[in-house]
């Protein structure tokens, strides 16, 4: 995993502050199973502010390219990252209404006064990958068995003139 980068979530939110750089695919270490290449960056930002009813957020940005594997022909596809995500922090999830869940202009974290910036990250491109990335049309992989090989019913086309 890549260098952690810590924060308070409630003091980082509250003081405006803010976070940006490039972070090496390589490190991503949750994703290397998703991936065809390691290679390259992606780039964060990552914005406090306060919310509604003056709960902390994070605005989270994400910009860069992934090669994930095409789960037709095991090639790599080049899978753009154009994440905008708006985290709001809560003490306690029992204090959100229903229409505060049913919001998908944000999501909901519990307020840690140690958040991970790379494994967050981390967890929002995962949840943002195609389960099963496919290219719009290509072929299954050569296996190599079909050539030269010969079809078991070539011998009912010798019986067929004997009858």
């Amino acid at each position: 995993m890549s260098k952690g980068i810590v924060i308070s979530s409630l003091a980082f939110a509250r003081d405006a502050n803010s976070l940006q750089g490039e972070l090496p695919i390589a490190g991503l270490t949750r994703l290397h199973d998703k991936l065809v290449d390691l290679a390259g960056f992606l780039n964060y930002r990552v914005v406090g502010k306060l919310g509604p009813r003056n709960r902390t957020q994070v605005l989270l940005q994400l910009d860069g390219m992934l090669s994930v594997c095409c789960q037709r022909c095991l090639e790599g596809i080049d899978y753009p990252v154009e994440l905008r995500s708006v985290l709001e922090f809560v003490d306690d999830e029992e204090d959100l209404t229903q229409e505060e869940i049913e919001d998908d202009s944000r999501d909901f974290l519990p307020a840690q006064s140690e958040l991970d910036v790379v494994a967050l990250i981390e967890d929002e491109i995962i949840l943002n990958l195609p389960s099963a990335p496919r290219h719009e049309s290509c072929a299954l992989p050569d296996t190599g068995q079909g050539t030269g090989k010969i079809s078991p019913f070539s011998v009912l086309q010798s019986l067929k003139g004997k009858a």
